[in-house]
């Protein structure tokens, strides 16, 4: 299929941008493309105006600080997933980069393009809300932190402003001593997930969980926070008969109904395997028993 007739700019800047977006409300911003091609192709989106930002080398940055990691609006997946400095600050990313899409699109596709697409079966929107992280944008009336759980409003639909451009997306480093677990499950390794958990667990010196953060990808109309998982966790002993009780409530997440990919009680099913599963990785990587 061929996409729509729309205008090409190339930006050199930042502020470029935010005046062909002012300019136009109806513009697009072309990052790697791995999102919004296939989008165009398929006739999902007809923009006036494609603005590129490649030529941007500020954007091409990762910025690793002692409790934030910032990643550029051109920084692909497959840098962030092969950089071992960000690998030990926070090893989440790279454990879930293996899982997005297949190596070539990881080559071409950005970290800030699969979340400003903020698919809600997409792995990275589901892990900037777990770990509670933030995007950063710049518009006319300068520049603004969005906090993940605000920025992602519904399947394809994010808070930002038409006049805006996602600059860096923010990702804490994890602290010493926190367990960290990815997983999903795909008809086929590559395809978007049925359903994928992101697992963050803190235990103190008796092995009592002090701090659970678990959020899921493909199971409602935006990345979600399994609150009701992470309450039984916390403040018990991970222990089996916890950790079960956690993946049973973790079905009442599921929204999505049946579709061509998995019927709502498969999907309650693979979440709910999904929890136990990475919330006992996790406990493992703190040193704690379960």
């Amino acid at each position: 299929m061929k996409p729509p007739q729309f205008e090409y700019q190339r930006a050199l800047t930042i502020e470029d941008v935010v005046a062909a977006r002012a300019a136009n409300d109806n513009t697009a911003i072309l990052a790697g493309g791995q999102s919004l091609l296939p989008t165009l192709n398929f006739r999902l989106g007809s923009p006036d105006r494609v603005v590129d930002i490649s030529r941007i080398t500020s954007l091409n940055q990762i910025d690793i600080r002692d409790t934030e990691i910032k990643i550029g609006a051109m920084v692909r997946q497959r840098q962030v997933e092969l950089n071992d400095e960000v690998n030990q600050a926070n090893p989440v990313l790279r454990e879930t980069l293996a899982h997005v899409a297949h190596m070539v699109i990881r080559n071409r596709g950005t970290v800030v393009g699969s979340l400003a697409h903020a698919d809600a079966a997409a792995e990275l929107p589901a892990v900037l809300l777990t770990l509670d992280g933030r995007v950063e944008v710049v518009g006319l009336e300068g520049t603004r932190s969005i906090a993940a759980d605000d920025f992602f409003r519904f399947h394809l639909t994010t808070a930002i402003k038409p006049d805006e451009l996602i600059t860096a997306a923010c990702f804490p480093v994890l602290a010493l001593g926190t367990g960290w677990a990815f997983g999903e499950i795909a008809r086929r390794r590559g395809d978007y997930a049925v359903a994928g958990v992101c697992v963050l667990i803190n235990v103190d010196a008796s092995g009592v969980c002090t701090s659970a953060k678990l959020g899921a990808c493909g199971i409602g109309s935006r990345p979600t926070r399994l609150v009701a998982a992470e309450q039984i966790l916390m403040g018990s002993r991970l222990e089996e008969g916890v950790i079960n009780a956690a993946g049973e409530a973790a079905r009442e997440a599921v929204e999505t109904p049946d579709d061509t990919q998995a019927s709502q009680a498969y999907r309650q099913q693979v979440l709910a395997t999904l929890v136990r599963r990475n919330v006992v990785r996790a406990a493992e990587r703190t040193g704690a028993s379960a």
